[in-house]
């Protein structure tokens, strides 16, 4: 540690904080520089980090903006820092997310360490089952909304040290910029995409959601994913109040309710509509809806359980499509099942722990590709039907080659 520089951060702080930067990977930030470029002159640019960092005088870059296409034909803005901001950043989230994650609540999900979506799902699961009625929230545009004056009010009760607040304060003020463009100053919000940005955001939501509804509306139960909540109500007249007063918090807060996104649904296994004109939701890739299911005596009933959504299997779909390997026919059966293998996994992980014939449905897809390429590879397979048998007895053959053969 040292002792001639008036803020305390150690090189090792730095140096793990980097380590952390490099596993994640990430593009280049406004300055074009990327991970390789950094490495090149890794000590050097670690030390000078520090020294800047330590002596106070380190002053966030602008970030670079980014538009990425939404599944709604719209697009998300991104908010892209350089490398070594985001390492300056991860430094100062070390520093402050233990204290942070002792005050969080329990229901929160959402970037947070030893939490998953996953856990927050079964947890939805279960409680859609004990309380008819759900209250399915969509904040419009929160990263880009966050309020800095409420956001720092929170962090200074939490952050005692003065140069800690005051790389946040820098961090939320910095401009941003996309390619070509000129400066954009920022009076609101913090980027989606910057290190920070998550721990900030839940911080954010902490107080202007998790704790206000223990206070103000004792009994309710939720899930919060960052910005994606999920209130359980014992009715519906109670869960149009809730959203009523919400919609008034969310307001008072600089924030949104998105008027077509947020909505009331009856959560009973009841597949035909009557009264209740929405009967499903999605939360976190999955729908809850009411299906048809067989218990273990075969009998057939249905529950309001969750699979796979509509959006969800749509870039499924989408991602094995955009796989170039599947158009190249000099590459053989084995070289594409390696290809393919952690994302399968990944998706199978995931999708796979509710509504399996679902996902299997989805995975089919992948079998439609693969004949079409075996159609283009092998002459003799003169028809689609033919690739298609000739896909289903590799299957049989060697059933673990692709992870989603032994699955399906």
């Amino acid at each position: 540690m040292s002792q001639t520089k008036p803020i305390e951060i150690s090189k090792h702080e730095v140096v793990e904080a980097y380590r952390r930067i490099k596993a994640n990977k990430g593009s280049a930030g406004i300055d074009h520089q990327s991970l390789k470029d950094f490495d090149a002159d890794k000590n050097n640019n670690l030390y000078k980090l520090w020294n800047r960092l330590s002596s106070g005088s380190y002053m966030p870059p602008p970030v670079l903006r980014v538009e990425i296409p939404k599944g709604d034909g719209g697009t998300r803005a991104l908010g892209i820092p350089t490398i070594t901001d985001r390492i300056a950043q991860m430094v100062v989230k070390q520093r402050i997310e233990p204290e942070l994650e002792m005050h969080f609540h329990p229901n929160s999900y959402g970037y947070r360490p030893n939490k998953s979506a996953l856990e927050a799902v079964a947890l939805t699961r279960q409680r859609c089952w004990k309380r008819a009625w759900v209250l399915d929230m969509d904040i419009k545009g929160f990263f880009d909304d966050i309020n800095h004056e409420l956001l720092m009010r929170a962090v200074n009760k939490h952050v005692q040290e003065k140069w800690l607040k005051l790389y946040i304060e820098r961090w939320l003020k910095a401009p941003i910029q996309q390619r070509g463009e000129p400066l954009e100053s920022r009076e609101k919000g913090t980027p989606q995409g910057g290190v920070i940005s998550p721990l900030l955001a839940n911080l954010y939501l902490h107080y202007v959601f998790d704790a206000w509804v223990e206070k103000h509306w004792i009994g309710i139960q939720f899930e919060r994913y960052a910005d994606d909540i999920v209130c359980h109500c014992a009715s519906e007249q109670e869960a149009q109040k809730l959203k009523i007063r919400l919609e008034q918090r969310f307001n008072d807060c600089g924030l949104t309710l998105h008027p077509k996104k947020t909505k009331i649904a009856y959560c009973k296994g009841s597949r035909n509509k009557g009264d209740y004109p929405v009967i499903s939701f999605d939360f976190l890739g999955y729908t809850f809806k009411p299906r048809l299911c067989r218990n273990r005596k075969g009998e057939y009933f249905v529950n309001f359980t969750p699979a796979i959504s509509r959006k969800s299997a749509k870039k499924v779909r989408e991602k094995i499509a955009s796989w170039s390997i599947l158009r190249n026919s000099k590459a053989n059966l084995n070289a594409i099942a390696y290809y393919s293998r952690a994302i399968l996994q990944g998706w199978k992980n995931y999708y796979g722990k509710y509504g399996r014939a679902e996902l299997k449905h989805v995975l089919l897809y992948l079998n439609a590709k693969l004949a079409r390429w075996a159609k283009r590879k092998y002459k003799r397979l003169k028809t689609k039907s033919q690739a298609i048998r000739w896909v289903i007895g590799y299957q049989q053959r060697e059933p673990k080659l692709f992870v989603h053969w032994s699955f399906t």
